[in-house]
C-alpha cells in the first residue's frame, strides 16, 4: 500500500464523507431518529432493503417506516405485526418477510433490551468477524421466533450462508452503529470498534477497489469483503471502512479508470 494510494482515497473520503452525499442515501432514516431502539431497528430494516436503485430504496424505505407509524421501536414492542399486510414493500421483499423480522425483533428487544446488549451477549465484540457473529444468531434468533409461522420460500431478511456471503446490508448497518465520525455514521453503539467493521461491499464499491489495486479477488463475496478490508486496514488500522463512501461514490460517479 503506497502512500500515494493512501492519498489519494482520503481525498475521496473529503469529497464523499459529508453529508450532502448523505442526504439523499437509507443512513438518512436511521439518522432522523434519536432513540437508541429506534436507530438500531431502522438501521436493520432500511438496510435489509438496501440494494438497487436508491431512489427506489429511499421510497420504500419511506413506505415501510410509515407502516410502523415511524415509531419502530414503539411498533416492535407493542404495534401489530400481524396487521402488517402481504404487499410488495421493496423488489422481492414482501409484508410476511417484514413480519419475520418483527416478530424475531420483538423477542430480541424483550429478551435483550437492544440489538447492541444482544450483540454483546452472543460474543460480537470478542470476534473476528463480528458482523457475520451477530447477523448469525441474530438469523437463528428470528428463526425460533417464528417457529410456528415460518417463510414460504426464500428468506429474504438476512443471508443463509454465512460462510460465503459478503454481508453487505449487514455490514453497513453496523458501519451506521458504530461508526461516530459526526458527519454521516451515527455511532449510537460503543461495545464494537470501527477498527472491526468490514466493509459493505456492492458492484461499485468492488470495482472501485479492484480498479485501485485493492482487491484482486473476482468474486463479491465474503473472501473479498475480507481481502479488501485487510487491505484498508493498512491504510486506517482505526477506521478502514471511513473509505466505504469513497469506494462507492467514486464507483457511481465513474471517477476511477477501468481495465
Amino acid at each position: 500500500m503506497t502512500d500515494g494510494l493512501k492519498t489519494r482515497l482520503d481525498e475521496l473520503v473529503g469529497r464523499y464523507n459529508v453529508p450532502e452525499f448523505a442526504d439523499n442515501d437509507p443512513v438518512g432514516f436511521p439518522r432522523s431518529f434519536s432513540d437508541k431502539a429506534d436507530i438500531e431497528i431502522s438501521s436493520l430494516l432500511t438496510s435489509t432493503i438496501a440494494w438497487g436503485r436508491r431512489p427506489m430504496i429511499l421510497r420504500n424505505a419511506e413506505r415501510m417506516h410509515a407502516l410502523l407509524g415511524h415509531e419502530p421501536a414503539q411498533f416492535v414492542l407493542h404495534g401489530d405485526i400481524e396487521a402488517v399486510g402481504d404487499d410488495n414493500i421493496h423488489r422481492t421483499f414482501f409484508g410476511r418477510h417484514l413480519r419475520y423480522y418483527l416478530r424475531g425483533l420483538r423477542e430480541l428487544y424483550r429478551r435483550y433490551g437492544s440489538l447492541e446488549d444482544f450483540a454483546v451477549a452472543v460474543g460480537a465484540p470478542q470476534s473476528e468477524a463480528p458482523s457475520w457473529v451477530v447477523a448469525d444468531a441474530l438469523g437463528r434468533l428470528l428463526a425460533d421466533a417464528n417457529a410456528e409461522c415460518p417463510l414460504d420460500g426464500p428468506n429474504r431478511c438476512l443471508p443463509a450462508d454465512m460462510k460465503t456471503t459478503a454481508l453487505k446490508r449487514f455490514n453497513m448497518a453496523l458501519r451506521w452503529l458504530v461508526r461516530d465520525d459526526g458527519i454521516v455514521d451515527i455511532g449510537c453503539w460503543t461495545a464494537l470498534k470501527p477498527s472491526q467493521l468490514y466493509i459493505p461491499l456492492d458492484v461499485h464499491s468492488a470495482g472501485t477497489a479492484r480498479a485501485l489495486g485493492l482487491l484482486d479477488r473476482r468474486a463479491n463475496d465474503r473472501r473479498a469483503v475480507e481481502e479488501l478490508t485487510a487491505n484498508l486496514r493498512r491504510l486506517n488500522p482505526d477506521d478502514p471502512t471511513v473509505y466505504d463512501f469513497a469506494l462507492f461514490g467514486a464507483g457511481i460517479a465513474g471517477e476511477i479508470p477501468r481495465d
